[in-house]
């Protein structure tokens, strides 16, 4: 199948689960920022609208199915990345970005690789925050410190600790630049990028990677101000 066989077919399974993993990243983004309503508008104990979000989402079947084929994208995006990155390597070895004329390499394309070691990483530290603790423990039947459900006290946990908020900051810098490189890569693979709108698609890249970091950096400092600082680790 020359989807998995050619190197234009790995692109393009690269684009279009890249392209659905910013569509993820918005819709989570947008949703985290119902804990940041809860925090503005100072939401009583027990009527937190994030809860509401977590509990409506939870271990429902179509929650289930979403984190299902959300992992695949992971997997499939990742693997195939590892794949190119090893065969534009061998080929070209250390001129694999060397280009002709006066188009610039982007510092991002330069290190996807690196970069994408980065967000794996923190997308791990991430799953054992929340996940592991919230749908994980509902599946198990456990719970921790807090209930499954209680996603707004659970953001105020992590975060908490000044060392796992220089961590995600980290993380959100190489998805920033991961994404500000990705999306408009994604279009040119698929045929979307054309002379008129290579300039355009890489503005939105930039818009839009921007706006996802700073609705998840939102999350952070709405957590820090509603914990009246850092408690500790």
């Amino acid at each position: 199948m020359w989807l998995t066989s050619s190197s234009i077919g790995r692109k393009v399974v690269m684009s279009v689960t890249g392209a659905c993993l910013v569509l993820f990243l918005t819709f989570h983004m947008l949703m985290n920022l119902v804990y940041v309503y809860d925090v503005m508008v100072s939401t009583a104990a027990g009527d937190h609208y994030y809860d509401k979000v977590c509990e409506f989402l939870g271990t429902n079947w179509y929650a289930l199915i979403a984190t299902a084929g959300l992992a695949l994208l992971v997997v499939l995006h990742f693997v195939f990345a590892f794949i190119l990155t090893a065969q534009n390597y061998k080929a070209r070895g250390k001129d694999r970005y060397a280009v002709s004329g006066k188009q610039p390499v982007h510092w991002a394309a330069k290190n996807m690789l690196v970069l994408g070691i980065i967000v794996i990483l923190g997308m791990l530290l991430h799953l054992k925050d929340f996940w592991y603790n919230m749908m994980f423990a509902e599946l198990a039947g456990a719970e921790g410190q807090y209930a499954p459900t209680a996603g707004f006290d659970w953001i105020n946990l992590v975060f908490a600790c000044p060392v796992i908020v220089v961590i995600y900051a980290v993380w959100f810098c190489a998805l920033w630049y991961h994404m500000t490189h990705g999306i408009w890569s994604s279009m040119q693979t698929l045929g979307l990028n054309g002379k008129v709108w290579l300039n355009r698609w890489i503005c939105i890249s930039y818009v839009w990677a921007t706006v996802i970091i700073l609705g998840f950096c939102s999350v952070v400092v709405a957590a820090i101000i509603n914990n009246g600082g850092f408690t500790g680790c």
